[in-house]
């Protein structure tokens, strides 16, 4: 059995020795607690979170602490709102908190970089804040050796990709909420945790350019999904999964282990 790269599985002798090179990663998994329609589960953002964040752990020789299992607020254009029941938040300032102490409790036992691996839209800016604050409240300095990393998983979903798990063309990420790229990932990854015979088809969300609040509860479809998971498999989500996997270990590698990118090879 391969060895464990989870920091709950560690005791607190062997995480000294990892600490001891000077060189320890430490990815933090985030995701939040939200509807994700009838046949996906509630968890499904730090579900997906902690799965990119182990694959890439394994291939970097990273470690990978507990979730962020709560996240901010949902928003009704990019996951259907936070009036649905099943939601339960954190506001902003909540979120940066966590963040902020997480990076200096990290960086303070000694590990030299700390990565956000984020699998919910709207935590992003709280936690780039979080580590930002952090940082200053270390002197940590441009240029220095430590830092804090963060990052989406879906922003590596390359264009090839999308064109195989999307043949009649991508509907766009604003609407890809509950639909084929979550469904997709969960069914090649956690497959015993989708209900297929509860999926509903049916057309995307028609939503405005605006922000309105308090929301307008029927814009959002009665699913809760933005866009419709007919079409996923699990096939699409080892795809997805492993050619992110990949492009994220190379990235971080590249940038972290001062690893050299390999070269591209003309078609």
């Amino acid at each position: 059995m391969d060895k464990s790269v989870f920091l709950e599985d560690l005791d607190a002798f062997a995480y000294r020795e990892a600490l001891a090179s000077g060189e320890a990663i430490v990815l933090i998994p985030v995701g939040s607690l939200e509807q994700h329609g009838p046949h996906l589960p509630l968890g499904t953002d730090t579900i997906l979170s902690s799965h990119f964040a182990e694959g890439v752990a394994r291939r970097l020789g990273a470690l990978v602490a507990q979730p962020i299992a709560y996240g901010y607020k949902s928003q009704q254009k990019s996951g259907g709102g936070n009036h649905l029941p099943g939601t339960v938040s954190l506001d902003g300032a909540t979120l940066i908190g966590v963040a902020r102490n997480l990076v200096k409790s990290f960086l303070n036992q000694g590990v030299r970089h700390v990565v956000f691996i984020n699998g919910h839209f709207e935590n992003y800016q709280f936690l780039y804040e979080g580590i930002d604050l952090a940082l200053e409240d270390l002197g940590i300095k441009p240029g220095a050796e430590q830092s804090g990393l963060l990052l989406s998983y879906w922003d590596f979903v390359s264009e090839q990709t999308l064109k195989e798990v999307y043949p009649g063309g991508f509907p766009g990420w604003d609407i890809e909420h509950g639909g084929v790229l979550e469904t997709s990932l969960m069914l090649h990854l956690e497959p015993a945790r989708v209900a297929m015979d509860r999926l509903v088809d049916g057309p995307a969300a028609v939503l405005p350019r605006f922000d309105r609040l308090p929301v307008v509860p029927e814009r959002t479809p009665a699913t809760g999904c933005l866009s419709s998971a007919a079409g996923s498999s699990a096939a699409k989500g080892g795809l997805l999964y492993g050619q992110v996997v990949r492009d994220l270990a190379v990235d971080l590698g590249s940038e972290l282990l001062h690893e050299p990118a390999p070269a591209v090879v003309p078609a």
